[in-house]
């Protein structure tokens, strides 16, 4: 059996057969054919908490891209407008956290990007990981970075057996990431690293035989790794709502949750008298799993502080969570012939 080598000892060596096989494997993305700050962070910012698919095959970062194509554009923007184009995403903060970025970046730095760490931190919404990912994709400035993926690998390869959400677990992965890093040629290490991650040391069971840094992981059960805290216990809620509609225009209630406020959703029934189910479905928020059901209105209903008559030619641009959005989708095309609670 071929004893495996001290990464830490040896860092030049994986540093080398990682960033060659990413020369030869790597997958093209749009983020990866430039070099702009901005591009960058709007693709760093997307894929926190949203998979790769979701942002590259239902194309919300091109689209994203055509609306905002630099940071003025972004700053300028009414926030209506952005959280419209983030529709599909989730976690709508990071979209106003980027808002916030481009407007800091053009108040602050005349509209240029700043490239050094205490800078880049002291933007709304960026942390240790996405000002790495800035100084390294964007600069090629040597600076570490752990995401999901890479916590994956580094805990395989040094077959750490602590968990990795924790404070401590946290540190360390750190520490090794930043005794491991290069030089030179950071942009396509750390571009590496994450791929390494996305498509042979995944979760559950990796790729072992397909690794180019093999010769170097200590772990003997890799699949076992990395270890994690406890999942906090789903919580069953169930969201009803009512579909009203009159003379063109339909009740619509704006959010004001710290989550998602700004945007509109269909008004809670809330002792209001309803008529008939037009449809239920699931959707899961964190640790939530939501039952959503869309009553009919009983007659008119008076909106209330928080709700207005949106006309429905208007529902398209609306800034509106994406469940909310498939079901009234689905309910208006299924009614719209005889529209039952628009009455003549």
């Amino acid at each position: 059996m071929t004893q495996t080598r001290n990464v830490l000892e040896q860092p030049a060596g994986f540093q080398r057969a990682l960033v060659g096989w990413f020369r030869v494997e790597a997958r093209d993305y749009p983020w990866r054919r430039t070099t702009d700050a901005y591009a960058v962070l709007v693709s760093e910012m997307m894929l926190q908490q949203t998979t790769l698919a979701m942002v590259l095959e239902r194309g919300h970062y091109v689209r994203w891209m055509e609306a905002f194509p630099d940071v003025a554009t972004l700053a300028a923007a009414p926030e209506s407008r952005v959280l419209a184009h983030w529709e599909g995403l989730g976690y709508y903060n990071r979209a106003r956290h980027l808002q916030q970025a481009a407007r800091a970046v053009v108040e602050r730095f005349q509209g240029v990007f700043p490239a050094t760490l205490p800078e880049l931190l002291g933007l709304p919404g960026v942390g240790r990981y996405t000002a790495g990912a800035v100084l390294s994709f964007a600069f090629d400035v040597p600076a570490p970075l752990v995401d999901g993926n890479v916590a994956r690998v580094l805990a395989r390869l040094m077959d750490h057996q602590g968990e990795i959400d924790s404070p401590a677990g946290q540190r360390q992965l750190w520490q090794w990431a930043e005794a491991l890093l290069p030089e030179r040629e950071v942009r396509s290490y750390n571009a590496a690293l994450m791929e390494l991650g996305q498509r042979i040391c995944v979760p559950g069971p990796p790729s072992c035989l397909l690794c180019p840094v093999r010769a170097w992981c200590q772990a003997t059960e890799p699949a076992a790794l990395p270890r994690k805290k406890p999942r906090r216990e789903v919580v069953r809620v169930e969201e009803d709502v009512l579909v009203a509609r009159h003379g063109g225009r339909l009740l619509m209630q704006q959010e004001l949750g710290r989550r998602r406020r700004g945007l509109w959703k269909l008004p809670a029934v809330h002792g209001r008298k309803c008529g008939p189910l037009l449809w239920h479905g699931r959707y899961t928020i964190t640790h939530h799993r939501v039952t959503l059901r869309l009553f009919a209105a009983a007659g008119r209903p008076v909106p209330r502080a928080d709700e207005s008559w949106i006309p429905e030619t208007d529902l398209e641009t609306l800034p509106m969570p994406s469940p909310f959005r498939r079901a009234l989708n689905a309910v208006l095309a299924a009614h719209d012939d005889n529209r039952p609670n628009d009455p003549a």
